[in-house]
C-alpha cells in the first residue's frame, strides 16, 4: 500500500500527496486517493498522478466525480458513493478519467473511511486493467512453464534451502517435492557432490553471475543402484531493484548422451522461432509486406521454400464472382535456387486452383496436408511449365497449410524441403502450422484495413469537393492529404458560392479515423451547404453544426472554420469552434495569425460562438489548414504555426506553387494524420 513520503527529493509535494508503495509498486503501479464525505479529493497518490496524470496541486480540494467520473457514469458513481458511506466496501472495473480525457478501465476496491472531520469519506485503490491482466498472464505464462517443463527446476533462497522444486526435478531426485521444501542440496542428495555444487551456487549469489551447463554425476533414490548425468544451471534471482532474493536452479538429465540436451536446444529453437514470428510478421497492415515477413520467417529456419498465396475472392470481395472463383494470387515467395524455374514465381502472378490436387482439398477441408516428391509436380497444371515441374520433382517434401483466420479459408502457404535434407517431422509440422495460423490472423487484419481503408479513401474522395468553384474576387486552391499510417479521416474543406455574391469558405476536422469519421464529415459538409445557401451568419452556422454533431452521438466531436467573404468591402468575417487560427498574409508578405474568439468544438455542447472580422487588401492571402499540417509525432503546435508561418512568409508565388512549398515544407515524410488546406488569395 501507499506510503507517506518524506524525502528531501519531492520537498514541493502537497500535503495531502500521498508518495509511492515499495515493491508492489514495481510489480503493478496502485493507484490511492481519498475522499471526504463531500466527495473532495483529500489525499492523492504519487501513483495515482502516474496513472491518471492529474498532479496534487491540481486535483485535490476538488470533487472527484467532476474530475474523474466519465460523464455517462455520474448517476453509477452517485450510487457507489452513498453505498459506500452506508459501510459497504464496493470492488469492480471502472473507467476513469485521464487528465487528457481518454478513459483508463480500471479495478477498484473503494473503502469507507473517515475524513478529516470524522466523517464517513471514501478512499479508493485502483490499478490499471490492462496491467492486471498482463501480471495475469505472466504469472500464469511462469506457472505453466514451472509445473509443465520437463526440465528440473527448482528455487532457492539465499540460504541456499529449496524454497520450491517442479515434479521434474522431484523425480530426478528420488525425492518429493515437498521434502525438498527447507533443505538444502546436501541434506536432499548428498551422493551428488552436493558440497561442490553448493559451493557453486553461493558463488553464483556473490557475483550476481548465471552458470550454464555444470554437469554433475551420482546417484539419487531415484535411481540408487546406477550412475546418472545432470546438465545443471544456476541464475540469480533479482527483484526489480537488483536486489538478490535467491537463485533459480535448472537441470536436464543426460545421461543418455546429449540427447536430452539437443532436444531442449531444439525446444527454445522452437520457442525462440515462435516468438521470433510474433515480433516480426504483423509489423504493419500493409499486405505484401506481412506476406514476406511470412516467408522470411519460415525460410530458411524451418524451410529451404515458402510460398504465400491468398484467394482472389478474398482480396477483392466487392469483384467476388465467376471471374474469381478458385483463383489465387502469390503474395510473397522466397525459393533458394534463383537460377531454377522457381525463380519466375514472383509476388502478383494469378492462378486457377488445379482440380482433384491438394490444393483444391486444402482450401475446401481447411485442414494441413504433407507431400511427397511424386505428388508435387502434380501442383502445377499448365503445360508451358514443364521446366518447373521437372524442378518439383527434385524437392524432397512439401506441406501446404491453409489460411485460417476467423473461421474462413483465406488462401494457403505452401513449404518445402529439398532432397538431403530430413523430411518434416511431426514436431516441424506443429510448428510450421502454429506459425501460419499466427500469420492468417495478421494477414487478415491487414487484409480488412487495406479494404476498409480503400472504402474510407474512396468515401472521403466522393465527398471532398476538390473542383472549387470560380468566385467573385478570389483565387483558390485546395489539398487533401490521407495519413500515412491509419485509416483517413474526418478532415475536409469546401467553398460556397452565395447568393448575394458572397464566398463561403469552410474547413473542418471530425475527431477520429476511418468510414465512420469520413461519413460524419459528409453530413457536415452537407449541413454547411445547405445553411450556406440561406445566408445564415458564421456564428449561426456554427451553432447549427454544433446541434447536428450533438444529434450524431456524445461521443462525436469536430472542430470547424466559416468564414464569408465580402468582395465588395474585402471583408471577411470568420468564427471558429475549436478549430486552429487561420493565418492572413498581406501583399508585402507579412503574416499573422488571427486571434480572434475560438469557440469549443462541434458536440461539446458550448455553443458560444463568436466571430471576428478581418479587411484582406487586394493581393492579401487567406490560410484555413487542419492539425496535421502542423503537429506530428515530433513537432508540437508551436513550433508547426512557425513553420507554417515560414512557408507563407513572401509568398507571392502561383497559389497552386504556394501550397506545394507548404505541403513540401512542412510535410517532408507522408503525413501522419490527414491534412487538408485552403488556400484562398483577393484579387
Amino acid at each position: 500500500m501507499d506510503t507517506y513520503q518524506e524525502t528531501s527529493e519531492v520537498p514541493d509535494q502537497p500535503v495531502a500527496a500521498v508518495g509511492y508503495a515499495g515493491v508492489l509498486s514495481e510489480l503493478l503501479p496502485i493507484a490511492l486517493w481519498r475522499e471526504d464525505a463531500d466527495g473532495l479529493v483529500v489525499e492523492w497518490s504519487l501513483a495515482a498522478q502516474d496513472l491518471l496524470g492529474h498532479r496534487p496541486e491540481d486535483i485535490l480540494g476538488r470533487p472527484g466525480s467532476d474530475v474523474l467520473v466519465p460523464d455517462a457514469n455520474h448517476e453509477l458513481a452517485d450510487q457507489l458513493t452513498r453505498r459506500v458511506q452506508a459501510g459497504e466496501t464496493v470492488v469492480g472495473t471502472l473507467p476513469v478519467r485521464h487528465r487528457d480525457g481518454h478513459q483508463v478501465p480500471m479495478e477498484m476496491w473503494i473503502l469507507p473511511s473517515p475524513d478529516p472531520q470524522g466523517r464517513t469519506g471514501s478512499m479508493l485503490i485502483a490499478v490499471e486493467t490492462s496491467e492486471v491482466l498482463r501480471m495475469r498472464d505472466s504469472l500464469a505464462a511462469l506457472e505453466s512453464l514451472f509445473t509443465q517443463s520437463p526440465i528440473g527446476l527448482g528455487t532457492l533462497g539465499p540460504d541456499l534451502r529449496f524454497l520450491r522444486v517442479n515434479d521434474a526435478l522431484a523425480r530426478m531426485n528420488g525425492v518429493s517435492a515437498a521434502e525438498h521444501v527447507g533443505k538444502r542440496l546436501t541434506e536432499v542428495v548428498p551422493g551428488v557432490n552436493a558440497a561442490a555444487l553448493e559451493r557453486l551456487m553461493r558463488k553464483v549469489l556473490e557475483c550476481g553471475s548465471a552458470v550454464v551447463d555444470v554437469r554433475r554425476t551420482g546417484r539419487t533414490p531415484a535411481d540408487p543402484d546406477h550412475d546418472r548425468t545432470w546438465s545443471c544451471s544456476y541464475a540469480p534471482l533479482l527483484d526489480g531493484s537488483g536486489r538478490p532474493l535467491g537463485l533459480i536452479a535448472s537441470l536436464i538429465d543426460i545421461t543418455d548422451g546429449q540427447r536430452a540436451q539437443a532436444e531442449a536446444e531444439r525446444a527454445r529453437s522452437r520457442f525462440a522461432l515462435l516468438s521470433e514470428a510474433g515480433t516480426r510478421i504483423g509489423t504493419t497492415l500493409d499486405l505484401g509486406q506481412t506476406a514476406q515477413e511470412i516467408v522470411e520467417v519460415l525460410v530458411p529456419q524451418l524451410a529451404d521454400s515458402a510460398d504465400v498465396q491468398l484467394l482472389e475472392a478474398v482480396l477483392d470481395p466487392d469483384e467476388a464472382g465467376a471471374s474469381t472463383r478458385g483463383l489465387l494470387r502469390r503474395l510473397a515467395a522466397l525459393f533458394p535456387d534463383p537460377a531454377a524455374p522457381t525463380a519466375k514465381l514472383v509476388a502478383g502472378q494469378t492462378f486457377q486452383i488445379p482440380a482433384h490436387t491438394a490444393y483444391e482439398q486444402v482450401i475446401t477441408d481447411g485442414q494441413p496436408m504433407n507431400l511427397f516428391t511424386a505428388d508435387i509436380p502434380a501442383l502445377i497444371k499448365d503445360p508451358r511449365a514443364a521446366a518447373l515441374r521437372a524442378y518439383l520433382a527434385t524437392l524432397g517434401c512439401a506441406r501446404m497449410v491453409p489460411l485460417v483466420a476467423r473461421g474462413r479459408v483465406l488462401g494457403v502457404v505452401v513449404v518445402t524441403r529439398v532432397r538431403g535434407r530430413d523430411p518434416f517431422d511431426h514436431e516441424d509440422c506443429v510448428l510450421i502450422d502454429e506459425v501460419v495460423a499466427r500469420a492468417a490472423l495478421n494477414i487478415d487484419n491487414a487484409r480488412m484495413y487495406t479494404t476498409q481503408r480503400a472504402a474510407a479513401l474512396t468515401l472521403q474522395r466522393s465527398l471532398t469537393n476538390n473542383a472549387l468553384p470560380e468566385v467573385a474576387g478570389l483565387q483558390l486552391t485546395g489539398r487533401y492529404l490521407p495519413a500515412s499510417d491509419h485509416d483517413v479521416g474526418g478532415d475536409w474543406y469546401d467553398v460556397i458560392e452565395l447568393p448575394d455574391g458572397r464566398t463561403g469558405l469552410v474547413i473542418g476536422d471530425v475527431m477520429g479515423h476511418g468510414i465512420h469519421a469520413a461519413a460524419v464529415m459528409g453530413q457536415l459538409r452537407t449541413a454547411v451547404r445547405t445553411l450556406a445557401r440561406h445566408q445564415v451568419t458564421p456564428e449561426q452556422m456554427l451553432r447549427s453544426l454544433d446541434a447536428v454533431v450533438a444529434d450524431l452521438g456524445e461521443d462525436e466531436m469536430a472542430t470547424c472554420v466559416y468564414a464569408v467573404h465580402d468582395p465588395v468591402t474585402g471583408a471577411c468575417v470568420i468564427a471558429r469552434a475549436g478549430h486552429l487560427p487561420p493565418a492572413v498574409v498581406t501583399a508585402a508578405g507579412a503574416v499573422t495569425f488571427l486571434e480572434g474568439p475560438p469557440g469549443t468544438p462541434l458536440g461539446t455542447g458550448g455553443r458560444e460562438f463568436r466571430t471576428e472580422e478581418v479587411r484582406l487588401e487586394p493581393g492579401s492571402l487567406l490560410v484555413l489548414y487542419t492539425d496535421g499540417l502542423i503537429e506530428s509525432r515530433d513537432r508540437d503546435l508551436d513550433e508547426g504555426m512557425a513553420g507554417l508561418a515560414d512557408a507563407l512568409r513572401g509568398g507571392g508565388e502561383p497559389l497552386e506553387t504556394l501550397c506545394d512549398t507548404i505541403l513540401a515544407h512542412l510535410l517532408p515524410e507522408a503525413p501522419q494524420d490527414d491534412v487538408a488546406v485552403l488556400l484562398a488569395r483577393t484579387r
